[in-house]
């Protein structure tokens, strides 16, 4: 089995909005060294299967049901591996 951490997040070109607001609190507190935020989300999930099985299944579910690709992308990484 293969624990996976699917990443999601705004496309560069999409104004984030929920980002924003969070930095412009930073500088509110005072630290106007922080010059961008970008918010997301990521989702852990457990899959078993063969490298490419792992592959295909991230890809689908991304691509089906987690990313709106309209105004998002993903990255993944592999977080574990289990016989």
């Amino acid at each position: 089995m293969t624990k996976v951490r699917i990443f999601v997040s705004y496309k560069p070109s999409v104004f984030d909005p929920q980002g924003d607001t969070i930095k412009k609190t930073i500088h509110n507190l005072g630290h106007d060294e922080v010059k961008d935020v970008q918010v997301g989300k990521f989702f852990d999930i457990t899959v078993d299967g063969t490298s490419d099985q792992v592959d295909a299944t991230v890809k689908e579910i991304a691509d089906q049901l987690l990313v709106n690709f309209n105004m998002e992308t993903y990255t993944y990484q592999v977080m574990e591996e289990h016989q």
